[in-house]
């Protein structure tokens, strides 16, 4: 990691301690991020992304030991970790410790650790999942570069990482849903 990716995780740790978005590259698209375990800030999301709120949001953690953190994290969920190829997401049911509103109605949250070494860094750093979502407004095409982000996200963020933008980022992650049961539930391939 270069001293300027250090100072800009800095940066962004600062905004998301004190509740303020961020725009920034994840290792699947680029995505809008705040402290998942904070109300307030999942809420400007919503708000941000002109999203109603009943629509969950997935979240990074940098390792399965803060995923553990917040969820049960049963046996068939690891394998699935162990050999994935790409992003992942998990839906784990019951979760504990994240902002009321990052929960879905049937009392699930997704969460993905994160594969590129700048979201880990700035997870680790931060210490607490960080809200990833894309960086859109609700119904319009997710931006497949830094450039085709809306105007209006832009400007209602707190800080952009000025950090490969670039990169062309397309590529949405594995979505798998994990039933009370164990059973694996493909959402999204």
């Amino acid at each position: 990691m270069t001293i300027d990716q250090k100072a800009i995780i800095e940066e962004a740790v600062e905004v998301l301690e004190a509740g303020g978005l961020l725009l920034y590259p994840t290792d699947t698209v680029w995505g809008i991020g705040c402290d998942a375990t904070n109300e307030e800030a999942v809420q400007k999301v919503y708000a941000l992304k002109q999203r109603e709120d009943s629509k969950a949001l997935i979240c990074l953690a940098s390792d399965i030991d803060m995923v553990v953190e917040y969820a049960e994290v049963p046996q068939a969920a690891l394998e699935v970790l162990r050999s994935a190829q790409r992003p992942t997401t998990l839906i784990y049911s019951h979760p504990w410790g994240l902002s009321s509103n990052l929960v879905a109605a049937d009392d699930t949250v997704a969460i993905r650790i994160a594969s590129d070494n700048f979201c880990q860094e700035l997870i680790r750093k931060f210490g607490k999942p960080i809200v990833s979502t894309s960086a859109n407004p609700a119904g319009a095409l997710t931006p497949k570069s830094f450039s085709d982000i809306d105007p209006g996200i832009l400007k209602g963020v707190g800080y952009i990482v000025n950090l490969f933008q670039d990169r062309v980022m397309d590529t949405p992650s594995r979505i798998i849903k994990i039933a009370d049961d164990g059973s694996l539930i493909v959402i999204r391939d």
